[in-house]
Parts: C-alpha cells; sequence; structure tokens
C-alpha cells in the first residue's frame, strides 16, 4: 500500500469520519480556506483508483466511502516509517520518543505492563 499525499490522508480522514459522503460534504468538513469543489473531486477520484475508495453512483453524482480502514492504513504506515527509519526497531522508536521526551516514565511503565499482559 502506498503512503497518501497529506491533502489525500486529510480526505480520508473525513470520510473514515463520516463513513461515507458526497464530495460537496467532503469540502464542508475541510478546514478553511477550503480547496476548490473539482480540485478535491479529483483528489477523491484519484484515490479511488488507487484502491483506498469506492464508490455508489446516484444518476451523475457519487457517494464515496473508504475501502482501506483506519487501522490498516495506520499498520501500513507505521511499518513502512519504523523500517525505513528506525532500522525496522521498535526499541529504536521508543528511544527516539525518550530521547525527544516526547514520552514519560509513567507512559513507558504503561508500554510495559500491556507487553507483559499480551504475553500471557
Amino acid at each position: 500500500m502506498e503512503k497518501l499525499t497529506n491533502k489525500e490522508e486529510e480526505i480520508m480522514r473525513v470520510l473514515w469520519n463520516l463513513k461515507k459522503a458526497f464530495v460537496k460534504e467532503v469540502v464542508a468538513e475541510l478546514p478553511h480556506p477550503r480547496p476548490h469543489y473539482n480540485t478535491i473531486s479529483t483528489i477523491i477520484r484519484n484515490m479511488e483508483e488507487k484502491g483506498f475508495i469506492g464508490h455508489l453512483a446516484f444518476g451523475k453524482s457519487h457517494q464515496y466511502y473508504p475501502i482501506i480502514s483506519q487501522e490498516e492504513y495506520k499498520k501500513s504506515f507505521m511499518h513502512k516509517t519504523i523500517q525505513h527509519y528506525f532500522g525496522n526497531s521498535y526499541k529504536n522508536v521508543v528511544s527516539f520518543f525518550a530521547k525527544e521526551e516526547k514520552i514519560s516514565i509513567s507512559e513507558l511503565k504503561e508500554i510495559i505492563s500491556i507487553i507483559e499482559n499480551n504475553q500471557k
């Protein structure tokens, strides 16, 4: 699965949230300044060609829905990120956040607890 562009991810988050939507509904959920309707329509059609989105036809209108779940995309994105930037090491990921002071000792203890409970 390929990585989505920032704008595509933004649109996918809207579709994951709404479950299904027409282009005008997607545009309405985007932050200001909102892109033009035709721009979003083109991006959505490209995402459909890539296999991320499907549609239901209502005459000439299309209602779009995500084919890829947020969980599936998150797993793929995280796997590739860890592989490319952290030498495929989850230890390196945790170390990175610890060094950057983005994770606390209590959060690390919680992670250890989760790991221990999953191994039982």
